[in-house]
């Protein structure tokens, strides 16, 4: 079998990463470029001219017209945060270079910070890449699956009639040559009609041809201008014998597998689309993990403030 060149780049070692993020200073650099590319502008008037005034170890900028003052972390994902820059290039570079994603519990130990950080840190990383791919359109051929997020719950019902479980769909788009290109994962507040052509109007581009299982639901895709290819399956036309079938079973797997190997539990129905996001943003950008980091730093920079409270009150879908 030929060696998979996607699997096997270099991506970013530890040793860059350090040399190129290692103290205080070189983050601070990065994000001030990341937040003003061609120097600073004040969030309050837009004036350009400015002085800088230190608070202690604070670098402050202040408007040489209005005299507002504004730090790096003003308006980023890092507002008010009393973490150092180096542990949240240090989670987000952990969250971004593994193949599997990283518990709240595991980022706790390997940054060196108290658990309720390590949860609200992960969480405001997740809320960035989640915003980032709302954006996501496929086109072209994709296969697209229902799916469900979450166990059985003991004491409700079983199956997909399940408290417990989370609908979403999966969909993938592949290239001329059958090789996966993107994916999202789609949060759905169930599998019908309505759900089903508002998610094909939102995230697949008209004209698309999407091959599905032959759920009665997926018909509507047609009235989102999309063309659908069933492929009804059965007790004797499974779908993980179908090869038109194959990217969309393989990466479901991958990321059940994930979820499994990396979690013991967590609040699926409030926070689990930013756990899918989250598969979702490594997956979209697999093909140069040199650069994974560096475009979601730059991503914080500029996603607005993001407080405790507002992610505690969390979305049911993205």
């Amino acid at each position: 079998m030929a060696m998979n060149r996607i699997q096997f780049q270099r991506g970013l070692s530890l040793d860059e990463f350090l040399e190129a993020y290692g103290d205080q200073a070189k983050c601070e650099a990065i994000l001030e470029k990341d937040q003003w590319p061609y120097g600073f502008i004040c969030p309050k008037c837009s004036n350009k001219s400015h002085c800088v005034v230190w608070h202690g170890k604070v670098k402050t900028f202040q408007c040489n017209n209005c005299h507002a003052q504004t730090t790096l972390t003003t308006g980023t994902i890092f507002h008010s945060s009393k973490l150092s820059l180096t542990k949240w290039f240090q989670a987000m570079f952990l969250m971004t270079q593994t193949k599997n994603s990283i518990s709240a519990l595991e980022l706790k130990r390997l940054i060196g910070v108290s658990y309720p950080t390590s949860w609200l840190v992960k969480q405001k990383i997740m809320e960035t890449m989640c915003e980032r791919e709302k954006t996501t359109v496929l086109s072209g051929r994709i296969e697209a699956d229902d799916a469900y997020l979450g166990g059985e719950n003991p004491d409700g019902k079983a199956g997909r009639g399940s408290e417990n479980k989370i609908p979403f769909v999966a969909a993938v788009q592949t290239n001329d040559k059958g090789n996966p290109v993107y994916a999202i994962f789609s949060p759905v507040k169930a599998f019908n009609i309505e759900e089903i052509e508002k998610w094909t109007k939102e995230r697949i581009a008209p004209l698309s041809e999407v091959v599905t299982d032959g759920l009665a639901c997926f018909n509507a895709v047609t009235l989102a201008g999309c063309i659908h290819h069933k492929e009804v399956v059965g007790k004797k036309r499974k779908s993980t014998d179908m090869e038109c079938f194959n990217w969309v079973n393989t990466i479901l797997g991958n990321l059940k597998t994930s979820f499994a190997g990396t979690y013991h539990a967590f609040n699926y129905k409030k926070y689990g689309y930013r756990y899918l996001a989250e598969i979702q943003y490594r997956f979209n950008r697999r093909f140069d993990l040199s650069t994974i980091l560096p475009r979601l730093i730059k991503a914080a920079a500029r996603i607005g403030k993001r407080t405790e409270s507002w992610l505690r009150m969390a979305e049911d879908s993205f």
